[in-house]
């Protein structure tokens, strides 16, 4: 069996030579950011998010921090932090393949991180799915992820310009870091 730091390695460069666009964080393989597309026949197709992934010291003994930067409407993503819970997984690439679309497939409104998103989903299922094509049209396109920076000491900084509608509702900011 191999070492955690080669699996670490492994991983991340399996991730990297993927379709996935892989954005290295401080010139590190701990932190990145993926560009990772809704799957197709779902209320999130043509959504773009980049998804920030944070690998423990502990890793792979301990799940990463997975964590939407963009905003996503969904039950089972914290609206304002952009994270989910990550039980298992196999590997980092098996994470953006099959966890997170599974994840957008399948949502699961009985145990929410965002219960706006699981009421609406479990009382009005066409209401719901229009909710997310919207977030997916505002938030979550191509050029919205390319206005997401990253500053010198890798925090989310956006460019307001591209997202602001003249509202200063504090519902139209960029979902921040994942949660550890």
């Amino acid at each position: 069996m191999s070492s955690p730091s080669k699996r670490r390695d492994m991983d991340v460069m399996k991730l990297m030579m993927s379709d996935y666009t892989v954005e290295p964080i401080n010139d590190g393989i701990n932190e990145f950011n993926v560009e990772f597309h809704g799957p197709k026949e779902s209320p999130y197709e043509g959504g773009v998010w980049k998804v920030r992934v944070e690998l423990p010291d502990a890793y792979p003994y301990k799940s990463p921090s997975i964590g939407f930067l963009n905003k996503i409407f969904h039950p089972n993503v914290d609206e304002l932090s952009g994270s989910q819970v990550l039980y298992s997984y196999a590997d980092l690439l098996n994470v953006f393949e099959v966890f997170l679309p599974q994840l957008l497939l399948y949502p699961n409104p009985s145990d929410p991180l965002n219960g706006d998103a699981a009421a609406l989903m479990m009382k009005d299922k066409t209401q719901y799915d229009q909710k997310v094509r919207e977030y997916c049209e505002r938030y979550a396109k191509k050029e919205h992820i390319a206005d997401t920076l990253t500053d010198e000491s890798g925090d989310e900084v956006s460019d307001d310009e591209d997202f602001s509608d003249g509202r200063s509702d504090s519902d139209d900011d960029i979902a921040g870091h994942a949660d550890p």
